[in-house]
């Protein structure tokens, strides 16, 4: 498998005179030859696009905050000059005629869009035909997962997804990259489908910590790198959640054995009590999540129901039942969860919890199950994949660290520290 690219050494190259955004373009294009016909990681591609402009545009691209980087972006996102289709059959071959605000934030940060990477159908539950670079036998996580697959499988350096339940931090857990869902609303949703308004928050795909804080800053120029210091070390919280049962043996291993790393580094990690409140967030989210996709996707159910993939299709015949008055009330319980985690968030910097309930699942029918990331997408807080720690058979086990809602930088910056004392370890 090839390895991921770091975008961060990529631009500091390009920035050296050491390397141009043209061989980085040659570099992902040889990649995607090599193995997408495996992975299936891209719904759409613009080589030749990205490498003319890498080519006449170079020397200024080298000073842009992206470095002429090529981009893959989630095929929920509207481009223009690339079809998008949301991953569904309904929508095959539409142009829209515009590109979404990210995509545009792209474009102005120097990054090179070289295609669309491929999303679960309307970026539910029913899988796409992606596959897991590590395995191809197991799947890649979903939705997001064309990006993450992308990244992990050394195809672009940045790419784009989203999360509604576990569409970022899942895949990122299962293909073994860094995954970074900011704070909701941090990454603009202009012109891109929504499934749920309250929740669909987007974010990147990167090799490392490091990687995706710098691309995240380059987007939006905010202050979120993390690699021009040594990291701080944080006050970690262990969060077991009632769930917690639900992860397999080896992702309980690996968060408790992240944990004693941080710790021997210097961390201060201690064990935290989730409030009741919590529980019922949980189930909230999924009222919340439901009832908005049952009226955003109104169209495509009311009129082409036939053309659904099943899962998503029951899903939100089952929706139509969800009264308002239900749908208030979910709210109103992740108001209050919101409150008690900015309660519990003052005795600690971060949460270190599962990202997933284990390693990718094996088979394509289902895309894994985002039980560790509902409760946070919910709360609205900065969520992070840390990479670097693999099961018995090879494959990789993330843990997740959980921000403060808006404290971004002190997010990634925590998650930089546990990567590399995980990095720093024997038999990671």
């Amino acid at each position: 498998m090839v390895r991921p690219l770091s975008a961060l050494d990529l631009a500091r190259r390009i920035e050296g005179g050491e390397i141009t955004p043209a061989d980085v373009v040659a570099r992902c294009a040889e990649a995607i030859a090599a193995g997408d016909a495996t992975i299936g990681a891209f719904a759409a591609l613009d080589l030749a696009g990205a490498e003319a402009r890498a080519k006449a545009d170079g020397a200024a691209l080298a000073k842009t905050p992206l470095r002429g980087l090529p981009v893959g972006v989630k095929d929920i996102f509207e481009t223009a000059d690339l079809p998008t289709g949301y991953g569904s059959p309904i929508y095959a071959g539409y142009r829209p005629a515009t590109d979404a605000a990210l995509v545009c934030m792209i474009r102005r940060a120097g990054g090179l869009l070289l295609g669309k990477t491929v999303t679960t159908q309307f970026a539910f539950m029913d899988a796409g035909a992606t596959r897991n670079p590590h395995d191809p036998a197991h799947t890649p996580g979903g939705s997001s997962s064309g990006s993450a697959a992308a990244v992990a499988a050394g195809m672009v350096a940045v790419a784009v997804g989203t999360q509604t339940g576990g569409s970022m931090v899942r895949p990122g857990a299962f293909c073994g990259v860094a995954a970074y869902k900011p704070s909701y609303r941090l990454l603009p949703m202009v012109g891109c489908k929504t499934f749920s308004w309250s929740l669909d928050t987007a974010g990147l795909f990167a090799a490392g910590i490091a990687d995706v804080a710098y691309a995240a800053a380059a987007l939006t120029g905010r202050d979120l790198r993390v690699d021009r210091a040594a990291p701080a070390a944080p006050r970690i919280g262990l969060a077991r959640p009632h769930i917690w049962p639900q992860a397999s043996p080896a992702m309980r291993a690996a968060v408790e054995r992240a944990a004693r790393l941080a710790e021997a580094a210097g961390a201060s990690v201690r064990e935290v009590a989730l409030p009741p409140v919590f529980e019922d967030a949980f189930r909230a989210h999924g009222v919340v999540q439901d009832y908005e996709a049952y009226r955003a996707l109104a169209h495509e159910y009311d009129t082409h129901r036939d053309r659904l993939g099943p899962r998503l299709r029951e899903h939100l015949g089952a929706a139509a039942s969800i009264t308002p008055e239900a749908y208030d009330d979910a709210r109103r319980i992740a108001k209050r969860a919101r409150h008690a985690l900015a309660d519990l968030m003052g005795e600690v910097d971060v949460l270190l919890t599962p990202s997933a309930p284990g390693a990718a699942p094996r088979g394509l029918e289902s895309t894994g199950q985002s039980t560790f990331n509902r409760l946070w997408t919910l709360m609205g807080t900065p969520c992070i994949n840390v990479p670097g720690l693999i099961d018995d058979s090879g494959l990789p086990l993330g843990v997740q660290i959980v921000g403060r809602f808006g404290r971004d930088r002190a997010a990634l910056e925590a998650a930089l520290f546990v990567e590399r004392t995980i990095a720093s370890s024997p038999g990671a």
